[in-house]
């Protein structure tokens, strides 16, 4: 009998509850799973009916060669799996086998012993021969049970770097939070840009970054209501694109505030009327104070993770976004530019670099205050 048509008799006979206890499942089942896949399933030097490990014994011993056992299977009755991964790794550690295999005939599960984690985690692979395509019990079964497939190390190997990947993906979705919080700590620059596109896309404006920032710190803590029916999109005054100039970048930035806001250079005290207007006033200061400032600031081997804060055009600041480009570009003069569609926290580290650059200590030298 093929191994499809095992399968396809096998399946029949679990929803018609045809396997009542272990010695069923281990006859009907696992011993026709073994033969069509290819084990000499009557050789007991070969498929070792209860393999003994000095008083203690496994339910199969799959040997390669003769009396080596090179897999285990344990088995159970259905639907009573769990929890026996204990007794089999301690028999698999015993021995030195590699390879381990818990079944209770519809459910598969293969584990490598000697993967680190607890049990769950040194699986390899569960299949669930009942609910599963018969395609893939096939190739599962084949891969890490075949009989050529074992004798030959192909399985040990097939599994090892089917876990290798298993533990990879496991170790990257553990890490996804501490990486989405430090993309918010961070304010990183691509993300609240691509927040603030998609709130402009829904309803016709767009959010500025520090209002994006913000929300993207509280979700922990909210509950994100429904979206609104999204608005019509307002019209653009029609005329040509062009840069604008510091005024027209201050009307669509943050709020007023209050006098204090400004920065503090060797002393001396420089008001501004918002955050940006801040962060352009110290670029343009420090920059007529010394002519390689700019040069020394563009050089920098990293800006912004997408994107240039100082250069030399437009386009370079904001790659691929003209519309970032026309409306968020101030000119520092002399054929400079810079890109202000940035939160507080990417001006404050700004002008820390900047400090960086023109041979000051931030916060002693040149202090910045962007307001509430």
């Amino acid at each position: 009998m093929s191994l499809e048509q095992a399968i396809e008799d096998i399946r029949i006979g679990i929803r018609a509850g045809r396997y009542t206890n272990e010695a069923s499942v281990s006859q009907g089942i696992v011993m026709r799973v073994l033969h069509s896949l290819g084990w000499p399933a009557y050789d007991t030097q070969i498929v070792c009916p209860e393999f003994s490990l000095e008083g203690r014994r496994v339910d199969f011993g799959l040997c390669h060669p003769a009396g080596k056992p090179i897999a285990f299977i344990e088995v159970k009755q259905i639907g009573q799996s769990d929890g026996a991964e204990r007794q089999l790794f301690e028999y698999a550690f015993h021995v030195g086998v590699p390879l381990a295999i818990l079944t209770d005939g519809q459910e598969w599960n293969f584990f490598l012993p000697a993967g680190q984690g607890d049990y769950g985690d040194r699986r390899v692979y569960k299949l669930d021969i009942v609910g599963r395509e018969l395609s893939e019990c096939i190739s599962r079964l084949t891969r890490y049970l075949g009989y050529q497939e074992i004798s030959s190390g192909r399985a040990i190997a097939a599994a090892s770097a089917d876990y290798n990947n298993v533990a990879r993906e496991r170790q990257m979705i553990a890490v996804m939070p501490q990486a989405w919080t430090k993309l918010v700590a961070e304010e990183d620059d691509l993300l609240l840009e691509i927040v603030a596109d998609k709130v402009e896309s829904l309803c016709g404006f767009k959010p500025d970054l520090d209002a994006v920032a913000k929300f993207l710190r509280e979700i922990p803590n909210a509950r994100i209501a429904s979206p609104p029916a999204p608005a019509d999109r307002p019209a653009k005054p029609p005329g040509p694109s062009r840069i604008p100039n510091l005024a027209t970048v201050a009307q669509t930035s943050y709020s007023t505030a209050a006098p204090t806001v400004g920065f503090t250079l060797k002393g001396t005290f420089m008001p501004a009327k918002n955050a940006r207007e801040v962060l352009f006033n110290v670029v343009r200061e420090l920059a007529s104070r010394d002519p390689g400032f700019l040069h020394r600031f563009a050089s920098l081997p990293k800006h912004g993770r997408t994107r240039r804060y100082v250069a030399r055009s437009p386009a370079e600041l904001y790659p691929g976004r003209s519309d970032l480009a026309n409306e968020f570009t101030a000119e520092l003069g002399a054929g400079w530019y810079l890109g202000v569609n940035v939160s507080r926290a990417q001006i404050e580290r700004i002008v820390e670099m900047s400090c960086d650059v023109a041979g000051l200590r931030y916060g002693r030298d040149l202090s910045i205050n962007l307001g509430g």
